[in-house]
């Protein structure tokens, strides 16, 4: 199984808020967009789209404006990783496609049912880990330390282009 880049990008960007959002409210820089898609080198377009999911889930709070940016909206000691990917990933997809197929096993296969249980298991497992600890140790330190990079970069071309 492989995740989708649509819940690989939703993942990221909760990790990203639960740990910078803490060093932006204590510097007033609120998290943006455009800092998330360049930390992790993601197109700001396809980046909106995942935002605008996870905000539409509750997760994420999104405030336009000049002084704008994205704010965790859910708590990180409840969120499990396993809800975040039913919901972006989809819990009723099957791994194998038999409907969409004129397989001559369909109507016999046990291999659907088998995948199906394997997938529970996945969520399962995926339901034992918080969005809180993902981000607890050096995850959440590497947040933070590229949180601030990023606005000490900032600055200095604010102050590059200024002159």
């Amino acid at each position: 199984m492989r995740l989708t880049r649509f819940s690989d990008i939703g993942l990221r960007v909760l990790v990203y808020l639960e740990r910078a959002e803490e060093q932006a409210a204590a510097r007033t820089h609120p998290v943006t967009a455009a800092e998330i898609g360049k930390q992790f080198d993601i197109p700001l377009n396809h980046l909106v789209k995942v935002v605008s999911e996870l905000a539409k889930l509750g997760w994420v709070k999104s405030t336009r404006g000049r002084n704008g940016g994205l704010r965790l909206a859910a708590d990180p000691a409840t969120l499990t990783i396993g809800q975040v990917l039913r919901k972006l990933e989809g819990d009723e997809n099957d791994l194998a496609d038999c409907e969409g197929t004129d397989c001559a096993l369909k109507a016999d296969c046990q291999l659907r049912g088998m995948l199906r249980v394997g997938m529970r298991a996945f969520y399962e497992a995926m339901d034992r880990y918080t969005l809180a600890e993902v981000t607890s140790g050096a995850t959440g330190e590497q947040v933070i330390r590229m949180h601030r990079m990023f606005w000490a970069d900032n600055k200095t071309e604010s102050v590059a282009t200024a002159v």
